[in-house]
C-alpha cells in the first residue's frame, strides 16, 4: 500500500535526519512503525537473514551510531546491534537456508521472510518502511524508502540486525567447511570464494541456482545472476 501523507501537508521544523521520516508518520498517527532490510542477498553461500524492527519514539529510540550496515566497521556493527537489542519496542529475525532461496527463488523469498519478519512483531506495526521496494501483502500502510537503510532508521537498525546475525552465522558456518573461507566473504563471490570452489565444488550451504556455483557443480540451471563481492 502506498504512503497516505500529503508531503505538502507534512511539516518537518528542522533539517532532516534518519529519524525524520519516523517523526513524521508518529504526527499523523502511527506510533509503531517497523523497518525492514536483508542480509546476504548477493550471496552465493549461505542463508537469506531479513530482520524487522520498531524503536521507540525519543531519545531512547535514537541508536548511538546508527548508520547502513554496510558503512559501518565489523566492530562497530556489533556495538549498535546491541544497542538496537537493548533500545528496540519490538524485534524478529527470520532465516531463509540456501535450499529454500534455491527452490522458490531469490525475489520470493525475499518478500515472504519480510512478510513473515513483519507479522512476527509485538507489538504489531501500524505502518512498515522496506530499502527500495514497497512489500505486499503486509495489512498495514507501508512505504519503499530508496536507500532506506541510510534515511530510516528503524530500516538502517534491522538492516543491522540481519547483517550481524548472518556473519555469525557464516561463522560458524566456517568452522564446518573451513575449505571457503566463510568467515572471511561470508559467502559473497570473492576470488577466494571463486578458486575455492574450483577447487573443492559447493557445500550444502551453496546456492546451486547461482550460476557461478552451477557451473562447478553440473547444473544446468542458472536461475539467479552471479554473485557480486557486495557484501549487503
Amino acid at each position: 500500500m502506498q504512503s497516505p501523507l500529503n508531503p505538502r501537508r507534512a511539516r518537518i521544523r528542522r533539517e532532516p535526519d534518519m529519524y525524520t521520516l519516523e517523526e513524521t508518520l508518529r504526527r499523523h498517527g502511527f506510533a509503531h512503525i517497523a523497518g525492514a532490510d536483508e542480509a546476504g542477498r548477493g550471496a552465493c553461500a549461505g542463508p537469506l537473514v531479513v530482520a524487522a524492527v520498531i524503536l521507540p519514539e525519543g531519545r531512547r529510540g535514537r541508536v548511538p551510531g546508527l548508520a547502513d550496515s554496510k558503512l559501518l566497521t565489523p566492530q562497530a556493527r556489533e556495538e549498535v546491534y546491541e544497542e538496537v537489542l537493548a533500545r528496540a519496542l519490538a524485534h524478529t529475525v527470520v532465516v531463509i537456508p540456501a535450499t529454500e532461496v534455491d527452490a522458490k527463488g531469490l525475489g520470493v523469498c525475499n518478500l515472504a521472510g519480510m512478510r513473515r519478519a513483519f507479522a512476527r512483531l509485538r507489538p504489531a506495526a501500524q505502518y512498515v518502511l522496506t530499502d527500495g521496494f514497497p512489500v505486499p501483502g503486509v495489512p498495514v500502510p507501508g512505504l519503499g524508502v530508496w536507500k532506506g537503510d541510510r534515511v530510516a532508521a528503524c530500516v538502517s537498525a534491522a538492516g543491522v540486525l540481519a547483517k550481524v546475525t548472518r556473519d555469525r552465522m557464516m561463522t560458524e558456518l566456517h568452522r564446518r567447511f573451513d575449505m571457503y573461507g566463510f568467515d572471511e566473504h561470508k559467502g559473497y563471490s570473492t576470488p577466494a570464494h571463486q578458486a575455492a570452489l574450483l577447487a573443492h565444488g559447493p557445500c550444502p550451504e551453496h546456492r546451486r541456482s547461482y550460476a557461478n556455483v552451477a557451473a562447478v557443480s553440473g547444473v544446468a540451471r542458472a536461475a539467479e545472476p552471479v554473485a557480486t563481492a557486495h557484501h549487503g
